[in-house]
């Protein structure tokens, strides 16, 4: 359609893709916002009770459907199995259901949406992962009906498994265990995906190495869901952005925006006369 000049998309990075290349294949403006997914490396040193807090809210807030959801655990060292542990302790009295009736995760938004994450943990476990908290039997009282899957924690997650490699969206948080930072750097690096990610620590050091070396769009420190403030660019790095230019903040604007650079004078009579060098404004 001519009339539009501009399009700004989000979705999964198939079709972010498919957006992209066909808009600007007929001279629109695109920005794409694609898939993610999103680690958060945990170091020895980070108060363990706060990241395990953070873990669950990032994990399983909105079911897991956003794409801002922390859903890959990077352990680094000898703190994993505290770090599951406590988290696990968090988990367990977690309560799915409606919504409206106190309950503290509600359904996902589709049945077939529903059965594809739980196919995900069932390759997880075929994988050889450690299913810690099960959300794949879970259903709501006095709900007979609805899309449930609790909030589902999986440990001794590799890289090379399914559960790892795609975007889930779902409520499913996925922990790998890493000797070193460098580890948990690279395998984050080495990822497609470059949206959000997190660490958490206490170590000012570490945490500003960390900013400048990782290759993800919006990072937090002890902070597990990066999302910044509307003035400022929301956006990823990698598969997770097609185009120039970010959503929200001045680039947001930009992009919706046509320029127009008006350069004008009223003269003062005294002000005419001939001069052939180059105009300036003053």
């Amino acid at each position: 359609n001519n009339k539009i000049k501009a399009i700004s998309f989000v979705g999964s990075t198939p079709i972010a893709q498919y957006v992209y290349s066909t808009g600007t294949a007929h001279g629109k403006r695109v920005q794409a916002l694609g898939g993610a997914k999103n680690h958060a490396i945990v170091l020895p040193d980070a108060d363990l009770d706060l990241a395990a807090d953070a873990m669950v809210n990032a994990g399983f807030g909105s079911a897991g459907e956003r794409c801002m959801a922390i859903s890959a655990l990077v352990a680094v060292g000898d703190i994993a199995d505290t770090l599951v542990a406590k988290i696990t302790e968090r988990t367990t009295p977690l309560v799915t259901g409606d919504g409206t009736t106190g309950s503290d995760m509600g359904p996902l938004v589709t049945k077939a949406h529903r059965d594809k994450v739980a196919s995900y943990v069932d390759a997880g476990e075929k994988d050889g992962a450690t299913i810690v908290v099960d959300g794949r039997g879970v259903t709501a009282d006095g709900e007979a009906d609805g899309f449930w899957l609790g909030p589902t924690l999986i440990d001794n997650v590799t890289t090379d498994m399914s559960i790892y490699t795609d975007e889930i969206f779902g409520p499913v948080l996925s922990v790998v265990r890493v000797d070193t930072y460098d580890q948990a750097l690279q395998l984050i690096n080495d990822n497609p995906y470059g949206n959000g990610t997190a660490i958490f620590t206490n170590d000012g050091g570490a945490a500003r190495r960390f900013q400048n070396e990782v290759e993800v769009g919006m990072v937090g420190i002890n902070v597990p869901i990066p999302v910044p403030m509307a003035y400022y660019s929301f956006g990823g790095w990698k598969n997770s952005l097609f185009g120039d230019t970010h959503a929200h903040g001045t680039e947001g604007v930009h992009f919706f925006t046509r320029g127009k650079a008006v350069t004008s004078r009223w003269l003062d009579p005294s002000h005419g006369g001939i001069n052939l060098g180059f105009p300036e404004n003053s």
